[in-house]
């Protein structure tokens, strides 16, 4: 088992059990600040030594880590039906809200904030919004990812379909480091645990008040 999710600290301690990152499927779509929660989720099973595998059963990509209860999973839908393949995968396994943390973009940070929240509204994020829908309850863990807002006249559609601009790369790597590192330390330590550690604004970081809600 990788040390990153070590026995007796790993999601049997936590109640952390599924980790799913929301985004659109296809090429077209690779690298949009839409897709940022699967790019979290590719960098977390790059740390872990796991792959992704297609499992049409749920019409998503899954990988899991031997020896623990812990699953990754991505949905293969659009954003805003994401939680037909979240809800169905985690009833079938007996997975409640509660141990399910949901890695979603946020238009209303600016790159590289990270919130993690035991449970509250989709402010708008329409895959999140799907998600709890299927679970019928707010009381599901969530990390939303900076992505920033929209500027020089961009409506929030474009915006989130669009790719980060050269100048923004480094920030990004940054923060798909550091959103990995939050969800594996929720994984770890529970969800008050990572929150205490990764809610705290980075000093690079300018707030942004704009864009309060997202497509």
């Amino acid at each position: 088992m990788p040390d990153s999710v070590a026995p007796g600290t790993g999601p049997d301690a936590t109640g952390i059990r599924l980790v799913a990152g929301l985004g659109n499927p296809g090429r077209e779509y690779e690298g949009t600040r839409h897709n940022i929660g699967f790019a979290v989720l590719d960098r977390m099973a790059a740390q872990l030594g796991i792959t992704f595998a297609k499992e049409p059963k749920w019409d998503a990509r899954v990988a899991r880590v031997a020896g623990s209860d812990l699953t990754l999973i991505k949905p293969s839908t659009f954003m805003n039906l994401s939680g037909e393949a979240v809800g169905e995968y985690a009833r079938f396994h007996r997975i409640p809200a509660a141990s399910v943390l949901v890695v979603v973009d946020d238009v209303a940070l600016p790159l590289g904030v990270l919130r993690m929240r035991r449970d509250g509204g989709s402010g708008g994020q329409k895959g999140l919004a799907s998600v709890l829908i299927h679970f019928v309850t707010e009381l599901v863990p969530r990390l939303r990812v900076g992505v920033g807002g929209a500027e020089g006249g961009m409506d929030l559609s474009s915006h989130v379909l669009s790719r980060f601009r050269p100048e923004e790369q480094s920030d990004v790597d940054d923060t798909l480091s550091r959103a990995a590192e939050a969800a594996l330390s929720a994984v770890r330590n529970g969800v008050e645990h990572a929150m205490n550690l990764y809610n705290a604004t980075p000093s690079s970081v300018k707030p942004d008040d704009n864009n309060a809600n997202q497509p």
